[in-house]
């Protein structure tokens, strides 16, 4: 899930489908506790009052992860083992990720430009 930027839109939806943003939200309002996949999926599913599939969810936590924007730890139950996702960064330090990871990026594709652009 390579992260990518819609300026039309603002705040946290640049980045994100609002179904998402709603499961970070989540996440955020429970920490330090986690939740596993269907904990977020029926919260964000009751928030946005939405259709969102399971499945959706569960790869949408994964790419997190696999951004390093969320971590998890296993745990074994009913089926078999699960994860249970957390915040690696509360809302400011996120949104500070975020933009880190804009102004690297633009910085090795255009670097003198983003420097000059950088200075206000």
């Amino acid at each position: 899930m390579p992260l990518q930027l819609d300026t039309s839109k603002k705040n946290l939806e640049m980045f994100f489908k609002d179904w998402q943003v709603e499961a970070l939200r989540y996440l955020w309002r429970i920490q330090p506790e986690g939740a596993n996949s269907r904990t977020v999926w029926i919260n964000v599913n009751d928030i946005i009052q939405g259709s969102i599939s399971r499945a959706s969810m569960i790869n949408h936590l994964n790419a997190m992860v696999d951004e390093g924007l969320l971590t998890y730890t296993e745990t074994t139950g009913k089926g078999g083992h699960h994860r249970v996702y957390y915040t690696k960064y509360g809302e400011a330090e996120f949104k500070q990720h975020l933009a880190g990871l804009i102004i690297t990026k633009l910085i090795k594709e255009y670097p003198q430009e983003t420097l000059k652009a950088l200075q206000i």
